[in-house]
């Protein structure tokens, strides 16, 4: 951990992600002294936080999509990435890693499956895919298909599969 020049230790404020001019990505680590109120930014590569962060700790950019999600899913969301986030013993949880799927398998998708979701409005779209994603793998297949896509619609919002 940080320690401030008046001996106490800095606490963790917020994560930035950042990509700079050479394409790697960087991560901006804000800190703050509770003691003497001295608050430090540092620069470090994405994922080599050494004892930067002090708690689990959501970067800028998982917050706001986060709270653009709505109302009924985005506290489902938070404690299902943040146990994940724990279990493999990370720190920060990132916007990419509010996106992957939660088993860490690679899943496809039908082409007429990504069609659909492209038509998902936005604050709901990620979200779809999480879910689907995770069902996928959870029953072990490989594949998102339209009908699975209105099996989980018919599951989460009552509505019975529709034929297009």
């Amino acid at each position: 951990m940080l320690t401030c020049g008046c001996g106490r230790w800095m606490h963790t404020e917020g994560v930035e992600e950042r990509t700079y001019e050479d394409g790697v990505p960087q991560w901006f680590v804000r800190s703050e002294c509770r003691g003497c109120g001295l608050k430090v930014g540092v620069d470090v590569p994405a994922g080599q936080l050494g004892g930067l962060i002090d708690r689990l700790i959501w970067t800028d950019e998982a917050l706001h999509r986060l709270e653009r999600m709505p109302p009924y899913l985005a506290p489902l969301v938070r404690e299902e990435v943040e146990q994940d986030v724990r279990i493999r013993g990370e720190r920060v949880v990132t916007y990419e890693t509010l996106l992957r799927p939660r088993t860490g398998e690679r899943i496809e998708w039908d082409a007429e499956a990504e069609r659909r979701l492209s038509k998902v409005p936005a604050p709901v779209r990620a979200m779809a895919k999480v879910e689907l994603e995770r069902t996928a793998a959870d029953r072990g297949q490989r594949r998102i298909t339209v009908a699975l896509m209105e099996e989980l619609k018919a599951k989460y919002f009552g509505m019975a599969a529709q034929k297009a």
